[in-house]
């Protein structure tokens, strides 16, 4: 099958952009061994429609990057390691020249369509937007379903229909079903961990401010932070070189041998079927490799636990939002929305500025805390990717969706940083995700453990296999 536009390059002997990593693509690009076109060109035959993975898919638009990228491959010049590779942006994020819709049935004001700071550092590196992937409603929901535009379908589920994980509903199953080698997300309780861990991908959560806000619609301005998706915890160390304003090279591997990581009981507690397994499988591996297990006392888990389930600091912040910058948006949201937006908007401003108080100092503990270890460990998610039929509304939404935040929520709560990597698959063939959790600030160390994690264990490719549904 021959390229189209691209005499000379044939499917069959190309490199495989569903395969291969970041560097070695970046490495084929700088020999000229491939194209940034060539490469398009396989993300165009990837695309699967019936995933439903984009809101907006932008063939047109990335073709004229692709042709960008490569003029300037020509040209010698270099902008960093995603020049000319695809990434997916969640349609949270301003793009130019795109609507912005943030998961309503409508697009948002223009000026919603303003590009920020991390989408900025990815044009600026010549990375190619394939489009604009779905999102949960206004980000506000841990299952990634969306009644205005479909749910995408998670590629494990086979024939069937899965969820994919939210708020970053599309990010996942763009990077699996190959249009996107990184997938730009945020996470507000869980939003790119969550995703990466039902769909067996490596989601980064970043320090609190690390990665501007701006250009990215609020859920909750206090508990905001941009993110990433990557299929390796090594693309996952390119990218986040490749965005982050201070570190410019990908951190290194850390040192196994003496790496202490502290188990925290609650975390482990009624997981489903092969979820604390499979965690624990992969966390023997470490400790035959010189990691030590201990475990771990977190109280202020218990302390964000009970300001989360009275619905925290992104409830409130949320109805503000939609108050007093989208008020005709409220007759048409999503009732799973709908119906926390008039649960917890009757938060007092006592009841607010008290939990946000509470949080801070159980914050600073929690971060002093964890000075005295080298990372928290744990299940990413206690349940692994439901069926959409089990969790789209009522009761079993509500379940759920609490359920898939339970063990991510802390990382934003006691404002920490955060990274899911792909443990394994539980008995029905779902991805189980292990979560690293450090102090603020530490990104580069979270990444560096999380290097040395993937070394022993292996990366998603080979730790879980294809997706029957890919």
């Amino acid at each position: 099958m021959t390229l189209v536009g691209c005499p000379g390059y044939n499917l069959g002997t190309m490199i495989d952009i569903s395969s291969a990593t970041i560097p070695e693509l970046g490495q084929a690009l700088r020999a000229g061994r491939v194209t940034s076109r060539s490469l398009l060109e396989q993300v165009y035959a990837n695309h699967n429609e019936t995933l439903g993975a984009y809101k907006l898919w932008m063939p047109d638009y990335a073709a004229r990057a692709a042709a960008l990228a490569d003029t300037a491959f020509a040209e010698g010049l270099d902008f960093g390691p995603l020049q000319g590779l695809p990434v997916s942006v969640k349609d949270l994020f301003g793009l130019a020249g795109t609507p912005t819709h943030a998961g309503a049935p409508k697009p948002l004001p223009a000026h919603w369509e303003i590009e920020g700071p991390v989408v900025a550092a990815v044009r600026n590196g010549l990375a190619v937007m394939t489009g604009k992937t779905h999102t949960v409603e206004f980000a506000f929901g841990g299952i990634g379903s969306n009644p205005h535009w479909g749910t995408p379908r998670n590629p494990w589920g086979g024939k069937s229909h899965r969820v994919p994980g939210g708020s970053s509903a599309g990010a996942g199953v763009s990077l699996l079903e190959g249009t996107a080698v990184v997938a730009l997300g945020s996470d507000t309780a869980g939003s790119v961990r969550v995703p990466a861990s039902f769909t067996g991908t490596v989601g980064v959560k970043t320090s609190y401010g690390r990665w501007s806000r701006e250009g990215i619609v609020p859920l909750s301005p206090s508990l905001d932070t941009a993110g990433v998706l990557a299929r390796s915890v090594e693309d996952a160390a390119f990218t986040f070189a490749a965005i982050d304003p201070v570190c410019r090279i990908p951190p290194a591997p850390a040192d196994l041998a003496g790496l202490r990581l502290g188990m925290v009981e609650s975390f482990f507690e009624n997981c489903g079927p092969g979820v604390t397994e499979t965690v624990r499988t992969a966390l023997t591996e470490l400790e035959d490799q010189g990691v030590e297990l201990q475990s771990f006392d977190f109280p202020e888990v218990a302390i964000a636990n009970e300001i989360f389930a009275k619905g925290g600091l992104a409830a409130p912040e949320f109805v503000a939002f939609i108050e007093h910058e989208l008020p005709e948006f409220k007759a048409t949201l999503d009732p799973n929305v709908r119906s926390r937006f008039e649960s917890f908007g009757t938060a007092t401003a006592t009841d607010y500025l008290g939990r946000k108080r509470r949080l801070a100092h159980a914050a600073a503990a929690a971060n002093a805390r964890l000075a005295n270890i080298d990372a928290v460990v744990g299940p990413t998610t206690p349940i692994t990717a439901p069926l959409l039929q089990h969790a789209s509304e009522g009761d079993g939404y509500r379940t759920h969706n609490m359920a898939a935040l339970r063990n991510t929520m802390p990382g934003n709560m006691l404002d920490l940083c955060g990274l899911s990597i792909p443990a394994g698959l539980d008995g029905n063939g779902m991805p189980v995700g292990l979560q690293l959790l450090v102090g603020r600030g530490k990104d580069e160390w979270l990444i560096s453990i999380g290097l040395a994690v993937e070394a022993v264990i292996g990366p998603a490719s080979r730790r879980l296999g294809t997706p029957p549904g890919k």
